[in-house]
């Protein structure tokens, strides 16, 4: 049996290949990673690189703190997404106008409040479609944006919203503000710490999320922020 004996030259030479050959593979699949992201059917920030981030904010109750919110808003003149279900919207129409004529955008959060990842094809876009007419009856627009409930979808969800001509929106930045133990400064942190281009914060109408926006609009402001809607985070390709 013969023996090959490499020298240290060639070794050497082996070993750099091999490393090249594993940066290279690296490279590929950041690459393809960011490739995946950017054309993803899930929208979980933005697509654009401008210090704006997108505040969402997501209705099915909470409505005796909507009205102190929109101040809020009126008065740092920012509009921001509403994502409203269409159970809700059945109900409160007037507040939904309120919501509307002040020239915030309305999307669409499905009829009811469930776990989209748990229904079938036809039940996922019975529940969109259901939400749609109702936010069209009453504003006479086509909502664009869906975000599902906690959450949470699957495949059935994505091919739903694509065959109604929806983005499915998520989120980057989480205030949590449901949970009972969100208070004002911990909801600020939550968003001021994470702040980043292009980002969507998820929020709902609570009132610890209420006495948290000034400081988070102030602070969002004083690093050069914008602050607004879905819509200005995300470009679509032409």
């Amino acid at each position: 049996m013969r023996l090959v004996v490499i020298n240290k030259k060639t070794l050497l030479t082996i070993l750099i290949v091999l490393i090249l050959a594993i940066i290279a593979l690296g490279i590929s699949v950041v690459y393809n990673k960011s490739e995946e992201t950017f054309n993803s059917d899930v929208y979980y920030q933005g697509n654009i690189d401008d210090k704006i981030i997108a505040f969402a904010c997501n209705v099915d109750w909470g409505n005796e703190h909507i009205p102190n919110m929109l101040q809020i808003f009126k008065d740092n003149d920012i509009k921001i997404t509403y994502f409203v279900t269409g159970q809700w919207a059945e109900k409160n129409k007037d507040i939904l106008k309120t919501i509307y004529d002040n020239k915030h955008e309305i999307g669409n959060h499905g009829y009811s409040h469930k776990d989209y990842d748990k229904l079938s094809y036809d039940r996922n876009k019975e529940e969109i479609l259901k939400a749609h007419n109702i936010i069209k009856e009453t504003l006479n627009i086509d909502s664009k944006y869906f975000a599902p409930p906690s959450g949470a979808y699957n495949d059935n969800t994505i091919k739903a919203v694509k065959d109604l001509g929806y983005e499915l929106i998520m989120w980057s930045i989480d205030t949590i503000d449901w949970r009972k133990d969100s208070t004002k400064n911990v909801i600020i942190e939550r968003v001021t710490s994470k702040a980043h281009n292009s980002a969507i914060v998820l929020m709902h109408p609570t009132e610890e999320t209420v006495k948290a926006l000034p400081e988070i609009i102030k602070y969002l402001y004083q690093n050069g922020y914008k602050i607004g809607t879905i819509s200005d985070v995300i470009r679509k390709a032409p």
